[in-house]
């Protein structure tokens, strides 16, 4: 028993040596250290904090900076004016030679440049405000090529207003201005102020009146409400605001019947959908009276 005690009973350290077992304060300090947060701030976080500490000195100074700001400029530009990025020419597909030197004086681009300058987007934008273009697209083609693709806005429709003759598109854009009607004999006309606002409703009434033939003059806008079709001989068809179409085929169809615009009619009136008027020209007003009076005389 006295053995097993001896045994059992804990050493003492000799007099004079430390105890080699850390202190509290210490143990904490390593168990700390131990922990991922903190291993990875000193491993991490530390070296990288000296290297903003000494970039923030290094760049503290204005002469270092431009310096530094220089030497990425010299590098920029040389990589940006490399062969291979540079546009040499413009080409221009689908427009003709008048658009096609608009194109390039509202451009204004100056070449060569570097691709990088170029802003594609932008150029495209510029070509779109130019009245006879209706789209485009722009690339950069292999070999230093800005290709331009445009589609021109096709003339439909010649609209006479006080500034002169203009031409406009199926949609009643402005396309370009005309100097003489005999330039473009074969497009219908129309007139009036507002017209052209209204230039799709224009064409399906030409279409309606394609039965007059040669006898069709042109629409006018009357109060920028509603049209007339004037016919030789000075006749007009009034057209009713609503439903304008409906009207002028009800009326072809009636002259086709009786012979109604073959006679000496000045103005078929259909303003009142419910009522057709017609007046008739002064000759035959005339006759008419002439023609009464004579018989009022024989009774």
């Amino acid at each position: 028993m006295r053995a097993l005690t001896r045994r059992l009973a804990p050493r003492r350290a000799p007099e004079g040596r430390s105890d080699p077992a850390p202190s509290r304060l210490k143990y904490r300090i390593q168990r700390w250290m131990l922990t991922p947060g903190i291993r990875m701030g000193l491993r991490v976080g530390l070296p990288l904090c000296v290297l903003l500490a000494a970039a923030g000195g290094y760049l503290a100074s204005e002469t270092r900076r431009a310096h530094l700001v220089g030497l990425y400029t010299e590098a920029r530009a040389a990589f940006e004016t490399r062969p291979e990025f540079m546009v040499n020419v413009m080409a221009i597909d689908g427009a003709d030679e008048v658009v096609a030197a608009d194109i390039r004086e509202v451009t204004s681009l100056g070449l060569p440049k570097s691709s990088f300058d170029l802003d594609l987007a932008a150029i495209r934008e510029q070509i779109l405000h130019l009245d006879p273009v209706k789209a485009a697209a722009v690339r950069i083609r292999p070999g230093g090529i800005l290709q331009v693709d445009v589609v021109e806005r096709e003339p439909a429709i010649v609209w006479r207003s006080r500034d002169g003759l203009a031409l406009l598109d199926e949609t009643g854009v402005f396309v370009a201005e005309l100097g003489q009607r005999s330039l473009h004999p074969e497009l219908p006309l129309i007139a009036g102020r507002g017209a052209d606002k209204h230039a799709a409703e224009a064409l399906r009434l030409f279409a309606a009146a394609r039965p007059l033939g040669e006898r069709l003059r042109g629409l006018v806008r009357v109060g920028e409400r509603r049209w007339d079709v004037v016919l030789d001989r000075g006749q007009r068809i009034q057209l009713p605001v609503e439903a304008p179409v409906a009207a002028l085929e009800r009326v072809i169809a009636m002259s086709e019947v009786k012979d109604l615009l073959d006679r000496d009619v000045a103005v078929v009136d259909l303003r009142l959908p419910t009522r057709v008027t017609v007046r008739m020209n002064a000759a035959a007003v005339e006759d008419w009276w002439r023609i009464r009076q004579l018989n009022e005389s024989s009774f």
